[in-house]
């Protein structure tokens, strides 16, 4: 979860928190391949999936707030938590998309705002800066991402459960959307800030 600025930061690379991004990381292959083997021939492991993606929620909000809690906020941390937000929302993408659950089209605006911002870290780079602080704003859009995939991948069947899933995934959905590429102008702004800055002081 996002870290405040002004708490101390450390090296240190065995913490809790550390441990629980790690196990997000590792479990991305595992939801990928999950929500993939229908089509495959394999049995549906939809449940399963859902299941690997609710326990990465968890661990997502534990990490942030046991990092806060017992001071143990690491450089390492502030890598490996967007990391795993960002790997989780692409696997979900490729498998949703892959079993034609979400439009190209929504795929293709999310994926295009990922672009837009690995080019302003590689501007931030160029000029000596660090990658972007995640903010708030980037996670409560990928909050809403988070709970609108699962949602959408239980909405595939008939019946009422279905037909609501349906309807509260496609609303975080377009939250998530909305504010992913409101959280992805924000750095841009951001960066060409930091960008005139340093040109000024040339």
């Amino acid at each position: 979860m996002e870290v405040q600025e002004t708490r101390v930061q450390t090296d240190r690379v065995l913490t809790i928190p550390n441990i629980l991004s790690a196990a997000r990381l590792v479990g991305v292959p595992l939801f990928l391949w999950l929500i993939l083997r229908p089509e495959f021939g394999g049995p549906n492991s939809d449940a399963w999936a859902l299941l690997v993606l609710a326990l990465s929620g968890i661990s997502d909000y534990l990490d942030g707030k046991l990092a806060r809690r017992w001071n143990q906020i690491s450089s390492l941390g502030r890598l490996l938590d967007p990391a795993a937000d960002r790997l989780y929302i692409l696997s979900t993408l490729v498998g949703l998309t892959w079993r034609e659950i979400l439009p190209l089209w929504l795929t293709a605006a999310l994926l295009a705002r990922e672009l837009v911002l690995l080019v302003m870290v590689g501007i931030l780079r160029r000029h000596g800066y660090p990658p972007p602080q995640v903010n708030f704003l980037g996670k409560a859009a990928t909050f809403n991402l988070m709970y609108a995939f699962p949602l959408l991948l239980l909405s595939e069947g008939s019946g009422w459960l279905h037909t609501t899933a349906a309807i509260f995934g496609w609303a975080f959905a377009g939250w998530g959307t909305t504010l992913y590429w409101w959280a992805g102008v924000l750095y841009v702004v951001q960066v060409r800030r930091l960008v005139r800055a340093d040109t000024a002081a040339d």
